[in-house]
């Protein structure tokens, strides 16, 4: 969504879901570009979790930390309310209970 727009979508109420094609390895970088069109950062998490999972119609497994979910969790050194920058430096990644980042390294799978 071009720049302009964006911020207009957001006033008005669109469902917005995160999701880029910024490029390879750059995905984090979308969070920077909300916050410059003025989204929250509670906001920002959201499209990435909740509202993403509602768009492909997958809410009953993914979008919250709850049981029964898939557990799909990433971290980092920090609060992303407050610095949603941090956003950009994960820390772990946990893909359906299997860790592939701790401490910010990747972790070796047998």
């Amino acid at each position: 969504m071009p720049k302009r727009n964006l911020p207009l979508a957001y006033k008005a109420g669109v469902k917005i879901a995160y999701g880029t094609d910024i490029g390879e390895g750059d995905h984090a970088r979308e969070f920077a570009l909300l916050a410059e069109a003025g989204v929250t950062p509670a906001d920002a998490l959201a499209f990435a979790t909740r509202n993403a999972a509602d768009l492909i119609g997958a809410t009953d497994r993914v979008g919250t930390v709850q049981p029964g979910r898939y557990a799909d969790l990433i971290a980092v050194a920090g609060d992303p309310l407050a610095h949603l920058e941090l956003m950009e430096q994960v820390r772990f990644v946990m893909k359906g209970g299997v860790v592939y980042k701790a401490d910010g390294h990747p972790v070796l799978l047998p």
